[in-house]
């Protein structure tokens, strides 16, 4: 009885190890993909799972949001100009069985994949619109890699391009040519007042012009803004008009002989 008692001992033992040995965790992140004998046989949820040491593989695979760094990537745009641009892709995977049996690493292949794109987007693009049009430029690459990685059981939900570096002398010449722009305005800024002014000076002569009174007021309030400069010396003319009058009342002047009106009629 006794080396019979320690084989089913043993047995009990071994049986007790191998389901021990056969428990698993899924993460609440995570899908278990299992394999049978190297064939698909289910996806397991998170929480304890079991499985059959030697029998099945479960492989996790992670279902969170993986922001990818695409390094920088030499290309050339579409109006010849050397740029090295690099992006960031964030994407995740919707499909765990895809992921595993239709790629080798997914990871790696999306990386690939971004790569390759970016330089191609890139190269289909001006220089301009990569640098003003952020956006589309975004939205094209994500479309691109998307449609790629779709069969893989992978979503790519945005790609931000990160930088765009350009040569020194192409720096140099954006920055004379943004120069150039604000002094385009700067002038155009510049005409536009001078035309404004000029609109409101021809209506402001022909308003005092209209009234003799308004004539003689302005003259005297620019002879009294001359006037209040001291160091200068101001010589400004009188209507004769007026000194007509004191012509005319100055003893021993001849006088202008005036026409009667009786005389003419």
């Amino acid at each position: 009885m006794g080396p019979l008692l320690a084989v089913v001992a043993g047995l009990f033992g071994f049986i007790f190890l191998y389901f021990l040995g056969g428990i698993r965790i899924v993460k609440q992140w995570e899908r278990g993909v299992v394999l049978r004998f190297g064939r698909f046989a289910s996806l397991y949820d998170p929480g304890l799972r079991f499985i059959l040491p030697g029998i099945d593989k479960l492989l996790p695979v992670d279902l969170r949001i993986v922001a990818l760094d695409v390094p920088k990537q030499e290309a050339i745009t579409y109006d010849n100009v050397p740029v090295r641009v690099d992006a960031v892709v964030f994407f995740r995977v919707v499909e765990p069985v895809d992921a595993v049996l239709r790629i080798r690493n997914y990871y790696q292949a999306t990386s690939q994949i971004s790569q390759t794109t970016l330089r191609s987007v890139v190269g289909k693009h001006q220089l301009d619109q990569l640098l003003s049009e952020r956006e589309q430029v975004n939205a094209a690459l994500q479309e691109i890699i998307d449609e790629e990685t779709d069969s893989w059981g992978v979503e790519v939900m945005t790609v931000e391009v990160k930088d765009v570096s350009l040569p020194e002398s192409m720096q140099r010449a954006i920055a004379r040519q943004a120069e150039a722009e604000r002094e385009k305005r700067a002038k155009i800024i510049h005409a536009d007042g001078e035309r404004a002014a000029a609109e409101n000076l021809a209506e402001a002569s022909r308003i005092i012009s209209e009234n003799d009174v308004a004539i003689q007021l302005r003259f005297l309030q620019t002879l009294t803004e001359v006037a209040a400069e001291q160091n200068s010396t101001t010589i400004f003319p009188v209507p004769i008009d007026i000194l007509k009058a004191f012509m005319d009342a100055a003893p021993g002047t001849p006088r202008t002989p005036r026409e009667d009106p009786k005389s003419v009629e």
